[in-house]
């Protein structure tokens, strides 16, 4: 069984075995959710699909032109 300590700032590190169990690497974030038993712990990814249908269709298509327009707008191609 693994264990980690909290630190005066409420953090902790992770063991190695469980880093390496979750595939986790610096900056990947986590999920804690509560259960009945206690807290399922988890890497905070989601398939891209998920994203499916959370945004209304465009009433009419957007076409790569514009969409290159509004991004030299904002500043991001040159």
């Amino acid at each position: 069984m693994a264990t980690a300590t909290i630190t005066s700032k409420g953090q902790i590190t992770l063991p190695k075995s469980v880093r390496t169990k979750l595939r986790l690497e610096a900056g990947h974030r986590l999920e804690f959710i509560e259960t009945d038993a206690g807290f399922l712990v988890k890497p905070a990814t989601r398939d891209i699909r998920a994203l499916k249908g959370i945004l209304p269709k465009p009433r009419r298509p957007v076409t790569i032109e514009a969409i290159n327009r509004a991004l030299t707008r904002m500043g991001r191609v040159r």
